[in-house]
């Protein structure tokens, strides 16, 4: 899967991705991602990539002739995503549709937001939250990391992200324990203990707990 991120700040993805299991799968070459800087679309030499918006108002919107111009070059064929505040919540459900495709494009918001017609240009619009943060910078890497980790060959047993809290709409996964068997007067469940898979599945079955 390849996934295009247009960003004012390609710099913040560079840690992020160079860790853990997105570094694995890059190198394995499941994933590819490509940081886009906006400004390479400015509509000036000064490298500007917002104006101010008609009718007054405080802060500086992304011109939608910038993005639009950002897309015609690299969009081919992908599915566009705008991280946005009135976008839909970002779910493991969401996840796991966007792992079906081949290429995705991230846009990356700052400042005060958009130009409202660069909503025309996108398939959808995410939200990590009902929170407001400096740009969408952490919303793609949340976007990027959750759907890899659903891709064959990433997580290196497939089961772990089918056996795993929001696997199930609204459920946190069954608690786990590993040793010692007792440690400060807390003990491991006797279930656990008894090499009876079928009392095992059953009681991790039980403890499947709604998400709060």
């Amino acid at each position: 899967m390849k996934f295009d991120i247009l960003t004012l700040f390609p710099k913040m993805f560079d840690s992020p991705f160079a860790e853990s299991m997105i570094k694995k799968a890059v190198e394995k070459k499941v994933v590819k991602i490509i940081t886009h800087d906006l400004r390479q679309w400015a509509w000036n030499n000064y490298g500007a990539v917002d104006d101010k918006p008609y009718g007054g108002g405080v802060g500086m919107l992304i011109r939608f002739d910038v993005v639009a111009n950002a897309l015609k070059d690299i969009k081919k064929n992908s599915h566009v995503i705008l991280t946005s505040a009135r976008g839909k919540r970002f779910t493991h459900q969401d996840a796991e549709r966007l792992a079906k495709y081949e290429n995705i494009v991230i846009i990356c918001g700052h400042y005060e937001g958009f130009d409202e017609r660069v909503s025309s240009l996108a398939d959808e619009e995410i939200s990590i939250g009902d929170y407001v943060l400096t740009g969408g910078e952490i919303p793609a890497m949340v976007i990027v990391d959750s759907v890899s980790r659903l891709l064959p060959g990433v997580l290196g047993k497939d089961e772990s992200s089918r056996v795993e809290s929001h696997s199930q709409p609204d459920y946190i996964e069954y608690p786990q324990y590993t040793r010692p068997q007792e440690f400060n007067g807390q003990t491991v469940p006797e279930v656990l203990l008894s090499g009876d898979p079928k009392k095992i599945e059953k009681w991790q079955k039980e403890q499947l707990k709604p998400k709060l």
